[in-house]
């Protein structure tokens, strides 16, 4: 084995950049498939870490936006197909593709990195913060409503593909400027997220959609028959809607689906509103697992992107090693109304902590109260941590129900 080396990499190096996250995941189909990934990955965007020619180790980006607390738009390093090929495991490779990643976002000025974790004790060493949970929910079949849940009587309606695709497109950029956690989609990204290749497929049957004239569920089935007869599943891919009303008939129209024994969603908000809409919410099987994890590549830039709850003045003392540019005092000055400023300073810090940490705050889906009680943040001004974990606060849980 010779020395490891590190670099941006080639567009025709796409090939064996996937070749790489095939052998690392174990499943050759995710090379097979690369061709669906043509429009929204580029290859220049990623990197590799190379044994003398072979690459064996990458680590990619998809350039996005994210809803922040606001609402606000921030750019953002959607980070995927992150893998080590076998056989060169415990050689620094993923340490060095870290390294190689994020000092390239600081010299493109991107503000904000998110991935989703293979394992969770991975990102953390790298400054990623466990920003957001998702629920596993399955519902069963004709689950019943409470009295006071209005659903919109406007008709739920099955479409084809195409019919479906360019409602969703007018209406999904509106309703996910309005929730934080949510990405902005290309062209590209709609076809990757609604592809249909027996590789991606699995067990589940090709998608179908279902269009309320203020929502949309795009969702697939799962055939199961029984000795007591048909027991298929209904796998919602994502859930859609502009208006409470809207959601429960989409909802409503899932549930009410003959042959089916549950409506079952594996990126759901941990704080998902269906589950407020039941008489019976004892009777959805639901688990709870981490989401998205979040690091703060440039720390002002991403504190000022997004809007606080109430006002604040605090000084954050901040370590980061691996990425030494946010390490220090930053004072953090919002009026609760609108834009904020972070600044570097020399007064003493207020509240300290890891950038991990306020990483995991960012989006507001855990406070920096609850992270004091773990002891990963440490109030030195008394009335610091309060002030500013009410200002961190958001109303709704971030969520992201999308992969990458």
């Amino acid at each position: 084995m010779g020395e490891l080396s590190a670099r941006g990499l080639r567009a025709d190096e796409y090939d064996d950049f996937f070749g790489v996250f095939s052998a690392a995941f174990l499943d050759d189909s995710l090379a097979a498939s690369s061709e669906a990934y043509e429009d929204v990955f580029r290859a220049e965007f990623a990197h590799g870490v190379f044994d003398g020619d072979e690459m064996i180790g990458a680590a990619g980006r998809l350039e996005q936006e994210i809803t922040v607390p606001g609402p606000a738009q921030c750019p953002l390093a959607a980070i995927t197909a992150v893998g080590v090929k076998p056989g060169h495991r415990r050689r620094g490779v993923l340490t060095s593709l870290m390294h190689e990643q994020l000092g390239a976002l600081h010299d493109d000025g991107m503000p904000v990195a998110a991935l989703y974790a293979s394992e969770a004790g991975i990102y953390g060493r790298f400054g990623y913060g466990l920003a957001s949970f998702e629920s596993h929910l399955a519902v069963p079949r004709g689950a019943a409503f409470l009295s006071t849940v209005e659903v919109d009587g406007r008709r739920v309606r099955e479409v084809g593909r195409e019919q479906a695709l360019e409602f969703a497109r007018s209406l999904y950029p509106a309703v996910a400027a309005a929730n934080p956690g949510w990405l902005s989609r290309s062209d590209g990204s709609w076809e990757a997220r609604v592809l249909d290749s027996p590789n991606a497929r699995g067990d589940v049957s090709a998608p179908r959609f279902a269009v309320h004239p203020d929502g949309y569920a795009i969702y697939r089935p799962k055939r199961e028959w029984t000795s007591r007869g048909p027991a298929y599943q209904l796998h919602v891919a994502e859930l859609v809607a502009a208006t409470p009303q809207a959601y429960a008939a989409l909802w409503r129209y899932l549930l009410d689906i003959d042959l089916v024994a549950e409506v079952v969603w594996r990126k759901a908000a941990i704080d998902e509103p269906v589950l407020g809409m039941l008489v019976n919410p004892r009777a959805v099987d639901r688990k709870v697992l981490d989401g998205l994890w979040v690091r703060l590549v440039d720390l002002d830039r991403a504190l000022m992107a997004r809007r606080y709850a109430a006002p604040v003045d605090v000084v954050f003392d901040v370590t980061d090693r691996f990425c030494p540019w946010n390490e220090g005092r930053w004072r953090l000055r919002a009026d609760g109304a609108g834009s904020a400023t972070a600044t570097r300073t020399e007064n003493a810090g207020e509240i300290s902590l890891d950038v991990a940490a306020l990483a995991a705050a960012y989006l507001g889906g855990t406070t920096l109260a609850a992270l004091a009680r773990t002891g990963r943040v440490v109030e030195r001004e008394p009335g610091a941590l309060l002030a500013a974990s009410r200002a961190f606060a958001t109303d709704f849980a971030p969520h992201c129900q999308e992969g990458f």
